[in-house]
């Protein structure tokens, strides 16, 4: 019987494609210089919330890969993947309380902590436009009173 090999949309393509955004995002803000001082236009509050987003995606993308690693009884390697990539959705979590607090202060230590997790990631070209951020904030804060009430 001859391999199967899924060319499709894997978990690693997704991880990849979200790992991707995140640095284009970061980038993004860092180039921003009255980030330093706290203060976020609202073009950078749709880019935390597009971060928020991308994280999430990131960590998806990890349980999905390492469920298909438990089915085939790599136990070490799931929970290694896991274990790496635990940071996404709790830097997701962090931030999102953040930007619902409307505590934009707090939220520059956490964007200056990403920066060593997407240092290996090149961009020589943007290939994302703001079409892809823009509303990410108002869908955050809509999503976190859909989660209050």
């Amino acid at each position: 019987m001859a391999r199967i090999i899924h060319a499709g949309e894997t978990p690693a393509k997704r991880r990849r494609a979200h790992t991707r955004a995140s640095a284009e995002a970061l980038r993004l803000l860092a180039e921003r210089p009255s980030l330093a001082a706290g203060a976020f236009d609202p073009e950078a509050k749709d880019l935390v919330g597009y971060l928020v987003y991308q994280l999430r995606g990131i960590g998806e993308t990890i349980e999905d890969a390492a469920q298909s690693w438990d089915d085939r009884n790599y136990w070490r390697k799931s929970e290694k993947l896991r274990a790496d990539y635990r940071w996404a959705p709790q830097t997701a979590d962090q931030l999102e309380a953040l930007v619902v607090a409307d505590d934009w202060d707090a939220v520059v230590p956490v964007l200056v902590s990403l920066i060593p997790r997407f240092a290996d990631v090149t961009i020589a070209k943007m290939t994302r436009d703001a079409d892809h951020w823009v509303g990410a904030h108002r869908a955050l804060l809509r999503r976190a009173e859909k989660a209050a009430a």
